[in-house]
């Protein structure tokens, strides 16, 4: 299996959750990395009923667990917690007055804040495990693989992986959906979720999605803030500081994993070279960013950029434009695949790094400083910091 680069405590001294989309192996890792530590799965019925009945019932069952040491606090794992909000109460009452310790791993927050749930008040750490990067991968790393399948560890290793993404796709409209009372018309948001896929890299247009799903633009911006809240795609802000010209403000967004727009949008096999391969390449670029940063916990901030009158846009800006970076999923680069990144640096003229990831062999610099990478020497010099 593969080696997760996620930087949870291996002897934890503070309560934590852990948030990640479903399958991305999250129960997984905590079973590997706290073996003996006793865990309740709230997708267990029998837990589900009891602990939703009487949730003191939990406290009760923690405080009678005989501890191994004196010397350590007692730990516990509670699996699928935005299940039973009411849970939050008893494991704050435990962590308050008897110094116990808590993992608390779950798919989304959105029902805990929405039902105004304890989220302990800053008693927890937060982590996020996302799909599967390029130092995760190792020696399986293929791209074109990594653009059909996607970063589910299962779906990675599977041959029947379009059937386990529809699967995926069934069972969150199912599970994560209906069975939280998130959408009341799922008939509405599964029409939703499929144009969503369409805007999957691209800036969101929710005019025009309220009109091919016959629901007001309100309601789109809420559908849109549920894929967030339940950690199925993401949403990459505008960079407007300091702009000479005119930039765009929308928002664009990602999918958590390229696969599931894959499906939604039901692609075929995506070759090297197709216009659907440059989507599927731009999304991956996204997905190594994004975990590079939250797995640093640097706090780096993640943007776009886009002119409003000639439409030249740069994929990604860290930070105050520390870094600029585009995805060209082409060999070779052109003069015109230069273009937006000479216009940022008019724009923005303390731009330090400019970089094109590309499906060129060999890295090379052009004469006013922008790098162009091949796609794996870009992410092997991002996890090793060459970058930043």
């Amino acid at each position: 299996m593969f080696q997760r680069i996620i930087h949870l405590p291996k002897i934890p001294t503070e309560s934590f959750f852990l948030w990640g989309p479903r399958k991305s192996g999250k129960s997984f890792l905590l079973k590997k990395l706290y073996p003996d530590v006793p865990m309740f799965n709230l997708l267990d019925t029998d837990d589900f009923a009891k602990y939703s009945m009487r949730p003191a019932l939990f406290r009760e069952e923690c405080l009678a667990i005989p501890q191994r040491s004196k010397n350590k606090k007692p730990f516990f794992i509670i699996d699928e917690i935005q299940k039973i909000p009411a849970l939050l109460d008893e494991v704050h009452l435990l962590i308050e007055n008897h110094g116990f310790l808590f993992g608390l791993c779950g798919s989304s927050a959105r029902k805990l804040r929405r039902g105004h749930a304890n989220l302990l008040g800053g008693r927890a750490l937060r982590y996020e495990l996302r799909g599967l990067v390029y130092p995760e991968l190792g020696a399986e790393f293929n791209l074109v693989r990594l653009l059909n399948r996607g970063y589910l560890p299962s779906h990675y290793l599977s041959h029947s992986y379009q059937k386990l993404c529809q699967s995926y796709v069934n069972e969150y409209i199912k599970e994560e959906i209906a069975a939280e009372g998130l959408i009341r018309n799922l008939p509405v948001f599964s029409d939703f979720l499929r144009s969503a896929a369409f805007s999957d890299t691209e800036i969101i247009n929710y005019t025009n999605i309220a009109s091919d799903c016959g629901i007001s633009s309100p309601t789109v911006k809420e559908y849109f803030q549920i894929l967030q809240d339940t950690l199925i795609g993401e949403i990459l802000p505008a960079h407007t500081r300091r702009p000479k010209r005119k930039v765009i403000h929308a928002p664009k967004f990602y999918f958590f994993d390229v696969a599931l727009t894959n499906v939604l949008i039901r692609r075929k096999e995506i070759e090297p070279g197709t216009e659907l391969w440059g989507k599927a390449f731009e999304n991956w670029v996204h997905q190594e960013l994004k975990s590079f940063m939250i797995y640093s916990e640097k706090g780096d901030e993640l943007s776009y950029w886009r002119l409003a009158d000639s439409g030249k846009e740069v994929d990604f800006i860290v930070n105050d434009c520390q870094i600029a970076i585009e995805a060209k999923a082409c060999n070779p680069i052109r003069n015109e695949d230069l273009k937006a990144l000479r216009e940022l640096k008019n724009d923005q003229p303390h731009v330090e790094k400019r970089l094109i990831v590309c499906m060129e062999k060999k890295r090379r610099i052009t004469g006013d400083g922008i790098l162009i990478l091949p796609y794996e020497e870009f992410v092997a010099g991002l996890w090793s910091g060459e970058w930043w």
